[in-house]
């Protein structure tokens, strides 16, 4: 037996969630099973935990869109009893069941080993939102942007998961920083993950008639999109780009097409659902060496399975800063 988050359905239709102790004969197929060390909290784990339950079509269901852990069983030949794993994407805790669990039964090909100098602990620290974070920064490099840029990078939503692991990684790098909050009692958060400026979010989210600005920005990591997305692509210097990793401000594009056409701004779209493994495995190598383990501690906040609940509401009110690690032993 073992203690898993199960969110199930009322009659009315409402969804509750609550630590259970189930059989392993309740996990879903799957070659290889884990023995869950940590997980974390993301934007979806709170829709998923939440009344609505928007992203789950089956219960009873268990959470967490991410854990790191150990082999426990496997009819698979990559993966061996005491092997180290992590896990991102697949839509893992939203279709299949996830994280919220000490055990997970899941395609093998779903997982990558844990990067040597990364403990489980760190990984889920960093987590799908970390990951996200590191295929944007290598997503900007892949289109030439260089630490020697004059202009900074911007980072939209840089209190948050995405924002503050990409804050950190940019600076280790040596990138000049510019951190987007609407919180200023985030900027020594933000100043002490390596940020060189803060940057007010309301300055960004006014609108204007302007479709090209003075260029402010060498790139961007955008995890706003709408209006703010909008604004920052007239403000990007030329052949710059911008990778936009989240809709928090909504899916509409209120945007011209003159930043793409007079000034070559590149667009880029990143999803770490469905990266492919070579990715997937580099962007956690370049994780284990680019990102500096004691800014990473500064991120993280702890908590087990029975806080869950709370913390599901508590991030889709923007009350989580940094990174919730989750340990599911604890």
């Amino acid at each position: 037996m073992f203690k898993a988050l199960i969110v199930e359905k009322n009659e009315d239709g409402k969804t509750h969630a609550s630590v259970q102790e189930i059989g392993e004969d309740r996990l879903p197929e799957g070659a290889v099973t884990v023995d869950v060390a940590y997980s974390t909290v993301n934007y979806k784990d709170g829709l998923c935990i939440g009344p609505g339950g928007g992203l789950v079509r089956n219960y009873p269901h268990v959470p967490g869109i991410d854990f790191a852990g150990t082999v426990s069983a496997s009819d698979h030949e990559c993966y061996q009893p005491g092997d180290a794993v992590v896990l991102t994407g697949w839509r893992v805790g939203e279709v299949h069941w996830g994280g919220y669990a000490q055990k997970a039964r899941v395609k093998p090909e779903w997982l990558v080993p844990l990067p040597e100098g990364l403990t489980a602990r760190q990984a889920m620290a960093v987590g799908t939102a970390g990951l996200t974070a590191m295929l944007a920064v290598m997503a900007l490099e892949d289109h030439g942007l260089t630490p020697d840029a004059e202009l900074p990078v911007l980072v939209t939503g840089a209190s948050g998961g995405v924002g503050s692991v990409a804050v950190a990684i940019l600076a280790n790098l040596g990138y000049k920083v510019a951190a987007v909050t609407g919180r200023p009692d985030n900027a020594g958060y933000l100043h002490d993950l390596g940020a060189t400026e803060i940057v007010d979010r309301a300055e960004l989210a006014e609108t204007t008639r302007k479709p090209l600005e003075a260029e402010r920005w060498a790139g961007c990591i955008d995890a706003v999109g709408s209006a703010m997305l909008a604004r920052v692509l007239g403000q990007i210097a030329y052949g710059g780009s911008v990778a936009a990793v989240g809709l928090a401000g909504g899916a509409d594009l209120p945007a011209t097409v003159i930043p793409f056409l007079l000034r070559g701004v590149n667009l880029l779209g990143i999803d770490s659902v469905m990266q492919p493994y070579d990715n997937r495995l580099r962007a956690w190598q370049r994780i284990a060496t680019d990102l500096p383990m004691e800014k990473l501690e500064s991120m993280i906040h702890p908590a087990t399975l029975d806080d869950l609940p709370q913390l599901g509401a508590d991030i889709l009110k923007g009350q989580v800063r940094g990174r919730v690690v989750v340990d599911l032993n604890g």
